[in-house]
């Protein structure tokens, strides 16, 4: 159900990513990051009264899930469009950087707590610490000023604003790239969806197998962020980012390496018990997650530093919109992609497979842009 859930939202957050973004260009940001957190926060009210009054339906949550993933989505693009308004340029990557342990402790201390309160108190005071958690995201956006859009705001809403934001990226071949390559990077080099397989007839160890892996990704990026003092100074981010990409690439490659020999060598151990896992491989597998989720939350933070630096604030919400669509489509693609290949081949076979054409297609693409390779902070072009 739970799987179900995120693809039954997939298309309304796409929707809401491009036209949310072109609302957040149009009035004032901090008031449509407020409603929409507001939409967020309301539907999280909603789940708890349900839960509580024992009313609970199926398709309940979906709708109610759907509603908040819409708000939340526009309330992010939006939220990142104003940051560039806070910060000078030069402090963007360290504002990226700190949105990189706020997802990495949302991925691996959020569920963690979460599961303890469910298991102690229940879904229902569960469901209400989220709703009182809830406003301390409004006391940040109470105390920022109005932030309306800066230079050629659209006149127009709907599709056609839309279309004047995408119009935009075919004239921004850099930011365009750093799309492009966070595509390919998602598409080929997702192995999520192969966990619970891993856990269960490679590993070993089941769901708490699988539990470790995703959390070694997250955990990744936490490291990374909390290390990038120096990393985020640097000038030539475009080159950076392709570096990063290749790195991931690799480490998903090595998770894949680590899979064939342990299931190839017959070391493979089909347990559902972590007592029989085969913990030799886990470590490793583990550590090339970690290594896979810090390049890629590297590769965030100069890409987010890319649009937010390089795009005229009139466009900003548009572009962030896009973003919020490739980095909601891109891991999906990921997970058919993987999931595909596996039933057809082996486990193995997707992270292998897909960490060389990560490697490959990136340095290929970059290769082709001179321009993204040779992007300057010191002198931002879209």
């Amino acid at each position: 159900m739970v799987s179900l859930v995120a693809w039954f939202s997939l298309l309304p957050m796409i929707v809401a990513g491009l036209y949310g973004g072109a609302i957040a260009d149009r009035f004032d940001r901090r008031a449509v990051a407020l409603s929409a957190s507001t939409v967020a926060w309301a539907s999280t009210v909603v789940l708890a009264t349900i839960v509580w009054l024992g009313a609970e339906q199926v398709w309940m949550f979906y709708v109610i899930t759907t509603v908040n993933a819409v708000a939340a989505t526009i309330a992010s693009a939006t939220r990142q469009a104003i940051t560039p308004r806070l910060l000078p340029r030069a402090q963007l990557p360290k504002a990226a950087a700190l949105l990189g342990i706020s997802a990495g402790v949302m991925v691996t201390v959020g569920p963690g707590i979460a599961g303890v309160l469910v298991a102690r108190a229940g879904y229902a005071w569960t469901y209400t610490v989220d709703v009182v958690l809830f406003f301390a995201g409004f006391f940040g956006l109470w105390t920022l000023p109005r932030i309306r859009p800066e230079g050629e705001r659209p006149t127009t809403g709907g599709f056609r604003s839309v279309a004047d934001g995408l119009a935009h990226l075919r004239r921004a071949p850099n930011v365009r790239m750093s799309f492009i390559v966070d595509i390919i990077a998602m598409t080929f080099g997702q192995p999520m969806v192969l966990f619970p397989a891993v856990g269960a007839i490679v590993i070993g160890g089941g769901p708490v197998t699988a539990g470790i892996l995703l959390a070694s990704f997250a955990v990744g990026g936490i490291v990374s962020s909390l290390a990038s003092g120096r990393v985020t100074g640097l000038r030539w981010q475009g080159l950076a980012i392709r570096n990063a990409i290749v790195s991931y690439g690799l480490a998903i490659l090595g998770f894949g390496i680590v899979l064939a020999v342990t299931e190839l060598g017959g070391h493979a151990v089909q347990s559902m018990d972590f007592g029989d896992a085969n913990l030799w491989a886990l470590g490793l597998a583990a550590l090339c997650l970690a290594v896979a989720g810090g390049s890629d939350n590297i590769s965030a933070i100069f890409r987010q530093s890319i649009l937010q630096a390089a795009v005229p604030d009139h466009l900003r919400g548009r572009t962030q919109g896009v973003f919020t669509v490739v980095v909601t489509g891109g891991p999906r693609l990921g997970q058919m992609f993987a999931g595909t290949l596996a039933t057809l081949t082996a486990t193995w076979v997707p992270p292998v497979v897909g960490g060389v054409l990560v490697v490959v297609l990136v340095i290929a693409s970059v290769a082709r842009v001179t321009s993204f390779r040779d992007y300057d902070a010191l002198n931002p072009r879209p």
